[in-house]
């Protein structure tokens, strides 16, 4: 039997954005324990050419959102990237798993062979059959940026492991 669409990506999406929202708890509860500015966290980065820390927050939230809706034909909400706090950035975690909660399996299943075009960049664009988008594109960009925004806020020494990343700390 062949997997579905919808359950290669919605749920994932959904597990891994709960993920996402657990850490923030945690960079949440460690500023206050030491005593700093969460905002401090907001701006830092891996390296200079690399997003900041917020910026790594909006575009696992919009990999998320936008890949559904690409494959789904459902149009996506437009959100502001206004965010500047941690308890902002876990809003926008929750109004895009509010936005994948109105998805309809049926909207994803089947459309492996669909024709998906997204930008790349700024002035290009990328054809991908729905599947391949899904696997090769949409899923990957989307772990990426969970995966920065960890690895941003362990070398800022928010104790953080592998449950906190791949279960959000529940068994």
């Amino acid at each position: 039997m062949t997997m579905s669409m919808s359950s290669a990506s919605l749920p994932v999406f959904r597990a891994m954005l709960g993920n996402l929202s657990h850490i923030l708890d945690k960079a949440q509860a460690h500023a206050e324990a030491k005593k700093f500015d969460p905002a401090v966290l907001l701006n830092y980065r891996l390296a200079p050419d690399m997003l900041p820390f917020t910026r790594q927050i909006l575009v696992a939230c919009d990999a998320a959102k936008n890949g559904v809706a690409r494959i789904s034909g459902v149009e996506a909400p437009k959100f502001e990237d206004t965010e500047s706090t941690l308890p902002e950035l876990k809003a926008r975690i929750q109004k895009t798993l509010d936005y994948l909660a109105t998805v309809p399996a049926e909207r994803l299943d089947g459309t492996e062979d669909k024709e998906i075009t997204f930008p790349v960049g700024r002035e290009k664009t990328r054809t991908m059959k729905a599947e391949a988008y899904l696997k090769h594109w949409a899923l990957p960009n989307f772990f990426f940026h969970i995966t920065t925004a960890y690895a941003i806020l362990r070398h800022n020494g928010v104790e953080l492991g592998k449950a906190d990343y791949l279960t959000g700390g529940r068994s």
